[in-house]
């Protein structure tokens, strides 16, 4: 297994296949780095070095009591760029991810970094307030932490096997064999850091750190998406951040790198050509 051993103590994980221009990619809550594997061995094929990691707490990585937010996921981004020596770039979030993302770009820069994507991605910020009035209320996240005291496997279940790749939609075919992968990542993950991540992906603010990215950005969403609506997500990204590329798959729901795979595998493709 290959890991990286970060400032303050935590293992992280990490896969890297292929060469040639490196892409990074971050996964979402509560997932691990085999959420990308579908779009990391077509572009490997393609002719690009692919890298997932675990993030702390999440897959084979450490499980730290402390330090589950999105300033520490960005700085354990920054350490494996640098320890890898990542050069000319590529940095794709999909949900949490693309908050991870954000927020290391926006601690840390774009000297490393050629071009960005944000994946159904959970900036600018999700949960409602005075200054984000199209934010999902506080009740939604408390009622993901209650489920997850109370039976996150349960939770983990029908998450997957409803909104997250929109099977409670009428006429979806579910897929039983992505309902468990989602379901076996999310049980890898850590109780405390799984807990702590709803608070990070839901209650930090990325409006500031939008700003600052200064490399051309794709930003992909579905506009069937029931975990992170579009309107206070990808719309409201692309407007911050200066000309990025806004595209929106009619019908899709969150899950799309599943769902709709060959889709995004082409259009990463393409975003990367261009």
């Amino acid at each position: 297994m290959a890991t990286i051993t970060t400032r303050d103590g935590v293992e992280i994980y990490y896969k890297d296949w292929g060469s040639g221009q490196p892409i990074l990619f971050s996964h979402g809550w509560p997932l691990n780095g085999d959420s990308w594997e579908s779009q990391m061995l077509f572009l490997a094929d393609h002719g690009y070095r692919v890298i997932a990691h675990d993030r702390r707490g999440h897959g084979r990585s450490s499980q730290p009591w402390h330090g589950n937010d999105m300033d520490h996921y960005a700085d354990d981004l920054a350490e494996l760029i640098e320890v890898l020596d990542l050069r000319d770039l590529v940095l794709f979030g999909f949900s949490t991810g693309g908050g991870e993302v954000a927020r290391y770009i926006g601690r840390h820069g774009t000297d490393r970094v050629a071009k960005a994507g944000l994946i159904s991605a959970v900036p600018p910020l999700m949960l409602k307030t005075e200054s984000n009035p199209d934010g999902l209320p506080i009740e939604v996240f408390d009622g993901i932490r209650a489920g997850s005291v109370a039976d996150r496997s349960q939770l983990y279940k029908d998450i997957a096997g409803g909104p997250f790749y929109g099977y409670n939609r009428p006429g979806a075919k579910p897929s039983q064999g992505i309902i468990d992968a989602f379901w076996m990542q999310g049980m890898m993950a850590g109780h405390k850091s799984a807990y702590d991540c709803i608070a990070a992906f839901s209650a930090t603010d990325f409006r500031d750190d939008l700003k600052k990215f200064d490399v051309p950005t794709l930003v992909l969403h579905g506009d069937d998406d029931q975990i992170v609506p579009i309107g206070a997500a990808g719309l409201a990204s692309a407007k911050l951040i200066a000309d990025a590329k806004l595209v929106v798959y009619p019908g899709a729901p969150h899950g799309l790198a599943d769902t709709h795979k060959d889709q995004l595998n082409a259009d990463l493709l393409a975003f990367l050509r261009s």
